[in-house]
């Protein structure tokens, strides 16, 4: 019994390498260290993602010629994460931007119950932003007008427009940026197809009814996820919505679902959606206002089209940079 004992020890010593330490617990300064591991990858994180959300924006106001020097923009400041994140943006480019603007926010306080008022003051005394708190009771006239389970939407922003708009030009405000995104831009889209039988959206720029106010949306590039996120890392104190946007029964909601259940099944649709808004063929369309079907002409002398897919009014597929789709099934239609 003790022979066995013995050679099984010196077999255990013989298998051990002569270099091999003894295994040993990991030290304080081990879990010291994955922690700062861990706190590097999540500022790798956030600075790629800011990063990418000032290039959309950066790209979107060039694009449009959104900014110009020397313009007032009223950044129109309601305590969510949307435009939390567009005046955090706005006021990074403008440090390093090369033509000089001036950005001053506007809440617009509309009375609703529970709406705490000292969040947003407190917040932009803290950024150093200056800003304008407006009192409007427009959530007693939404209340009193729309009956009880009818969505409250049209009229709410029709009496905020109005304000925002006249609130402007008291303060000589040359632009109104409004936080919208890419992903409020394609359900715009479907809620007027489907609800309206329009082909229209947001504009990433436009000019107001009343034509004195020119509005922005320079979040336009700007997907909803990312915007989220940022809005999550910054610590943004958010504002819970109890107006429109809560509602349950609100069409948008239902087209954001949809949406959503696209972009899980097929990935890059939604960025396709947007592309195609962006490049539009009025010629491949039909609405007689936009092209001239009533006098074409043929023209015998023209180049033959060998491409069969571009003769039938076929788009080509989409070649997406990040988290794409390399091909497209233009007739996958669900």
């Amino acid at each position: 019994m003790g022979d066995s004992f013995q050679l099984a020890r010196k077999i255990r010593t013989m298998r051990r390498s002569p270099t091999q330490s003894p295994i040993e617990l990991p030290s304080r300064m081990s879990f010291e260290s994955m922690k700062e591991l861990h706190e590097r990858k999540d500022r790798l994180e956030f600075n790629k993602l800011q990063k990418r959300l000032r290039r959309l924006t950066g790209t979107a106001i060039v694009d449009y010629n959104m900014i110009e020097d020397g313009d007032k923009v009223m950044v129109c400041l309601s305590g969510g994460k949307d435009s939390y994140t567009m005046l955090d943006i706005l006021m990074s480019l403008q440090k390093t931007a090369p033509i000089s603007f001036e950005l001053v926010a506007v809440n617009m306080d509309q009375k609703q119950p529970g709406f705490p008022e000292h969040i947003l003051p407190q917040y932009l005394e803290r950024v150093g932003v200056p800003y304008h708190i407006i009192e409007r009771d427009t959530y007693s006239i939404v209340k009193e007008v729309i009956p009880e389970g009818k969505t409250t939407c049209g009229l709410c922003s029709r009496l905020r427009r109005g304000t925002l708009y006249g609130f402007a030009e008291e303060i000589g405000a040359t632009k109104i940026a409004l936080g919208h995104h890419r992903d409020d831009i394609i359900e715009t889209l479907f809620l007027n197809m489907f609800f309206g039988g329009k082909l229209k959206a947001m504009p990433p720029k436009l000019l107001a009814d009343d034509k004195r106010n020119i509005v922005i949306r320079p979040l336009s590039y700007c997907a909803e996820e990312d915007i989220a996120h940022f809005a999550e890392l910054k610590g943004f104190p958010i504002i819970p919505c109890n107006l429109c946007g809560s509602q349950e029964n609100l069409q948008r909601q239902v087209v954001k679902d949809m949406l959503q259940q696209w972009e899980r099944q097929f990935p890059g649709r939604t960025e396709t959606i947007f592309s195609a808004i962006r490049n539009t063929q009025p010629s491949q369309l039909a609405d007689l206002n936009l092209f001239d079907f009533v006098n074409l002409k043929t023209n015998k002398n023209a180049p033959a089209v060998d491409d069969e897919a571009d003769a039938c009014g076929i788009a080509s597929p989409v070649n997406h940079s990040d988290n794409a789709v390399q091909y497209v099934d233009v007739l996958d239609i669900h």
